[in-house]
């Protein structure tokens, strides 16, 4: 079914597809947990081509790529590719994909992944393209969420803090829509969710409620899903100082929301939520991190045919 497909955004996938990709990264997880030496990829190449700093996607998508059996050909830098000279993307790319039979990418251009998959063969799987999305966050984001509630549909989840350029949020939003979900959108003023994607949500059927009142969405909420302050995507350092810590979620506040609330974090966090929240049962993020490498596991297996 994704046999030779690019994975670049959240809205490309069916239910169908969702479905088949968490069910592929729990028989995996239970493969990785019994110990199995697993070969499925065994013979082929995978590119790790990382332009901007990465801990999380990159070092989990290059122990995918062992865990399933292939190996790497990694990048973590731009300063460590020609395109330090000025080479152009496209050609790096077009370079790189006689090489490999996959490439995982992170780039900080927005509509990077889409130059990428216009010009290779093999398939470009997007570990985020600077605003834009980061589809393989928000897929480990719906596996950790079926794990940790048992089902997908009927929550409410509020997204707070950085909701314009954190590009995990508007790859979620959409899986939260398709499954049925009401979505509350917390942020500053500054920080609201791009009105493109509200308004597409919305055209898509989707409950969203805007405020800024943080207490009174985590009262009524089943999931919070918070994200650090992109400083890096700021023109101006002044309105970064502005608006970072403007929420900090600490056991005061998990006191007063909903009781049995589930918190979710892309990580890195900085301060947006305090350390002590992390002995929390509901503190879910340490083992969403985790999940990733199943889910990159699957996408790999999947996208080369190798299931």
């Amino acid at each position: 079914m994704l046999k030779g497909k690019d994975i670049l955004n959240a809205y490309q996938f069916s239910a169908e597809e969702l479905n088949l990709i968490m069910n592929t990264a729990a028989q995996f997880e239970k493969r990785v947990k019994e110990g199995e030496a697993i070969k499925n990829m065994e013979g082929m190449v995978v590119a790790s081509l990382f332009f901007e700093p990465s801990t999380r996607t990159r070092l989990s998508f290059e122990t995918a790529i062992n865990r399933v059996g292939a190996k790497v050909i990694s990048m973590a830098s731009a300063s460590s590719s020609s395109t330090a000279k000025g080479e152009s993307l496209a050609d790096t790319i077009r370079t790189i994909d006689g090489y490999v039979d996959a490439i995982a990418m992170r780039h900080p251009m927005k509509g990077s992944a889409q130059i990428a998959a216009d010009v290779a063969v093999h398939p470009i799987i997007n570990g985020g393209d600077g605003a834009g999305q980061h589809p393989t966050q928000a897929l480990l984001d719906i596996y950790t969420i079926r794990k940790e509630k048992g089902y997908l549909g009927g929550h409410t989840v509020t997204f707070l803090g950085d909701l314009k350029y954190g590009r995990t949020v508007h790859s979620l939003g959409y899986f939260m829509q398709l499954y049925g979900n009401n979505m509350i959108f917390a942020s500053p003023e500054s920080l609201k969710m791009p009105e493109e994607i509200t308004q597409d949500l919305r055209k898509r059927g989707a409950q969203i409620e805007e405020t800024g009142d943080v207490e009174a969405a985590l009262a009524k909420s089943d999931i919070v899903y918070v994200t650090r302050v992109q400083g890096e995507r700021f023109d101006d350092p002044a309105e970064y100082e502005k608006v970072k810590g403007s929420y900090i979620v600490d056991m005061d506040l998990i006191s007063k929301a909903k009781p049995g609330i589930t918190i979710l974090h892309p990580l890195p966090r900085v301060d947006e939520i305090a350390a002590e929240v992390d002995d929390y049962a509901g503190a879910a993020y340490f083992r969403q991190a985790h999940n990733g490498l199943y889910i990159r596991m699957a996408l790999l297996a999947l996208v080369t045919g190798r299931v």
